[in-house]
């Protein structure tokens, strides 16, 4: 199966048509993780973790693949698995090449991503209804005060402060440990 065909799988929305083909590649992913001693399970680990970044990529209009799947994908599982094992000094980040220190953002990015995931569930269901009404469903506080029994639209505003501190508060404790 050639990249193009991947591809345009991914464009036309057949992601789990896509997604298979990739997956031929696994073998030769675990190998690289294999050889810097780690061992299936971590293979697997990063493999899952650098589909999801290219996944995550895909999905950006600007985003542009500029090699092969096979090189894209054994590049971010390096980075993964590097990440996984220890965190990069400056100076190794700087003798990087450039397309190496674009990919290595983009696994840095995902991390947040994971972390701002994780506070979102560990705020309470109401908390996370109520920032979902406003951020995604783009529902104005007078209505959400309604929906969610909240006396006036300024509890509601106060409210969402609150949810939003708590989320942040999490955010930053989890990425300190």
């Amino acid at each position: 199966m050639n990249d193009k065909k991947i591809l345009e799988f991914f464009k036309t929305g057949q992601r789990d048509r896509a997604f298979k083909q990739l997956y031929s590649l696994y073998p030769r992913i675990e190998k690289l993780v294999l050889s810097k001693g780690g061992e299936k399970s971590d293979a697997q680990d990063v493999f899952q973790e650098a589909l999801i970044i290219l996944n995550r990529n895909l999905e950006q209009s600007n985003f542009k693949l500029t090699a092969s799947f096979y090189t894209y994908l054994y590049s971010v599982s390096r980075f993964v698995w590097k990440d996984m094992q220890t965190k990069f000094t400056t100076q190794e980040l700087h003798e990087l090449k450039d397309n190496e220190v674009s990919i290595f953002q983009h696994v840095l990015e995902e991390k947040k991503y994971r972390f701002a995931e994780n506070a979102f569930r560990e705020l309470g269901e109401r908390c996370q209804q109520l920032l979902q009404l406003f951020y995604v469903q783009k529902i104005t506080f007078s209505v959400i005060a309604t929906m969610m029994q909240f006396k006036s639209e300024k509890v509601a505003k106060n409210q969402k402060y609150k949810c939003l501190k708590k989320a942040k508060d999490i955010y930053q404790n989890n990425t300190q440990s």
